[in-house]
């Protein structure tokens, strides 16, 4: 019990502006008091209204009270702070200055917690009881605590707004149904809710939808994205193993080279050597035999000089030896010849695959923006486009397979998708296209509209070239046209029921061909795609008539 006393001091003691125990206490002519500070900012606030009140009591003053500090609350407010007690936390169950507070209570007020639109007014937990205890009370709409609830008022009639004006798409009052919005298109704000929150859950719907759409997308593109880096990773250890191989296949080659040059050398050295000595000795004998020529030639006896001369002994046999360039060093001479084309033979090699893997690393595109020229190159690319059922119109009828259209006089029972086309004849494809793609379209007799599209729920009942997010071929029994941002281009070319089209996503281009036994380019678009594309078409009034994807494998 003492304890609950003194928390009852400390409330006292406390200002109602700031929650704190009072700072230079004053009192006002109605008996509150408050903090010295809080008061007058409270009151310079209001200073231009000239209304200086209570902010408790609402008591109003004229002139602006004299503020004179109440010493003997001060005196008791340091006793307070001596005692080491501190002022009891705030109570979340008051009202701040941010909160919206019970219209019923007196004095110091409690948060409100419900707002009711039928009195106008904002409750306590207290004050809101009969609301749920009284039984006409329980028929009010309570909402969240408002401030604005004033706004439900009508200023003219001082009568709850509980209608709504679709004429002038504003709430009004019972009475101004009958006056001055008398013949309009009138409804209870009830039944208006009702039928924004049915719109509500569309929008939501197309949001989730196309979510749902973009997460495909991003999924589609994470996969290319690591299909490209598993492909590079495969290329790069390709390309390191098939080096690698090379590179030790030149060195197999270059040391058995090297020991085949090293035994030729040791043997043609040898042999030279051998030749070298034999002409050493024979160079020997030839000196000796000279001397001993030199002594005859100097014998004074004619008959000894003829006698030693005539000898066989004096005969010298020459060895012969041949002076044109040795069979050694032609054989060098040959072997570095051929290493010579070897060389440039893997040179030549060397310029010709680095170019080509240069332009693969450098830019892809360059390899890859080399569209297909005969149509089997271009099958190689072929999809297999499914239409989508929750796009096409209800004056669309589709085959079994989801690939043909037919116009009909009488409309299909599609239930309702938020991205079905409903004010042109138009259908898309069911899948995102990116990567490189081809596909083939038969027409009937009766114009159409080949196109591709991004799948935005806001466009998708435009015309397929209408805005800057479609491409379209028209393809009509006399003329090509080109459709894009609203704007038509003439097209020329072969006639053909047949259309190829051509999408190669990363490097922007989009190709229309007449497809016959050659393949006729009609048009040709270089830009930049930012999202995947649906192919699309967009047939005319003309009952009866067909367009389909054609089947290429």
């Amino acid at each position: 019990m003492a304890q609950k006393g003194v928390k009852l001091d400390q409330e006292t003691f406390s200002c109602s502006i700031c929650l704190d125990l009072l700072k230079y206490p004053v009192t006002i002519p109605c008996g509150h008091s408050y903090c010295l500070n809080c008061i007058k900012t409270h009151w310079d606030k209001n200073c231009e209204k000239k209304l200086h009140s209570c902010p408790q009591c609402r008591q109003t003053f004229t002139p602006r009270p004299v503020l004179v500090k109440n010493t003997m609350l001060a005196v008791l407010v340091e006793e307070l702070k001596k005692t080491g007690l501190q002022a009891a936390p705030a109570d979340h169950c008051y009202a701040g200055a941010e909160d919206v507070s019970c219209d019923f209570c007196t004095g110091r007020k409690l948060k409100a917690v419900k707002s009711c639109l039928v009195c106008l007014a904002s409750y306590c937990d207290k004050h809101l009881r009969p609301h749920y205890d009284v039984a006409p009370l329980k028929k009010h709409k309570l909402v969240e605590p408002s401030k604005n609830l004033q706004e439900n008022i009508c200023s003219r009639h001082d009568e709850v707004m509980k209608m709504f004006c679709r004429t002038d798409q504003q709430f009004i009052c019972y009475l101004c149904s009958v006056d001055e919005h008398k013949g309009h298109d009138t409804v209870s704000a009830a039944a208006e809710r009702t039928e924004r929150q049915r719109e509500l859950e569309g929008s939501r719907q197309k949001i989730q939808q196309r979510i749902q759409d973009r997460e495909k997308d991003v999924k589609v593109l994470q996969q290319e994205v690591e299909a490209l880096n598993c492909s590079a990773e495969e290329t790069v250890e390709d390309s390191e193993k098939i080096f690698t191989e090379l590179i030790r296949l030149i060195e197999k080659r270059s040391s058995e080279v090297k020991q085949q040059i090293r035994s030729q050398q040791e043997t043609e050295v040898s042999r030279v050597k051998e030749l070298q000595e034999k002409l050493e000795q024979e160079i020997t004998e030839l000196k000796r035999k000279d001397a001993e020529l030199e002594q005859l030639s100097h014998t004074e006896d004619h008959n000894q000089f003829l006698q030693k001369y005539c000898s066989p002994t004096h005969l010298v046999k020459y060895s012969s030896f041949c002076t044109s360039k040795p069979i050694f060093l032609q054989y060098f001479d040959t072997l570095q010849e051929a290493i010579s084309q070897v060389t440039k033979k893997l040179q030549d090699i060397q310029d010709m695959g680095w170019t080509n893997m240069s332009l693969t690393v450098t830019d892809m595109g360059v390899l890859l923006l080399q569209e297909p020229k005969t149509r089997d190159e271009f099958l190689t690319y072929s999809r297999q486009i499914i239409l989508d059922p929750n796009t096409v119109n209800k004056r669309l009828l589709l085959s079994e397979e989801n690939r043909e259209v037919t116009v009909v006089n009488y409309e299909q029972s599609y239930p309702y998708h938020p991205d079905r086309c409903t004010d042109k004849y138009q259908v898309l494809s069911r899948e995102g296209l990116i990567g490189r793609c081809y596909w083939e379209v038969e027409k009937g007799k009766a114009g159409v509209l080949v196109a591709v599209t991004y799948k935005d729920s806001d466009t998708v009942n435009e015309k397929f070239g209408d805005n800057d997010t479609s491409w379209a071929l028209g393809i009509y029994s006399s003329r090509y046209e080109f459709r894009h941002k609203n704007v038509t281009t003439p097209v020329s070319g072969p006639r053909s029921s047949t259309i190829g089209v051509y999408l190669d996503h990363s490097a922007g281009i989009l190709s229309f061909y007449s497809v016959s036994e050659t393949m006729t380019l009609l048009h040709r678009v270089q830009t930049t795609f930012t999202q995947p594309l649906h192919a699309g078409f967009c047939l005319y009034c003309s009952d009866g008539d067909t367009v389909e994807f054609c089947k290429t494998n």
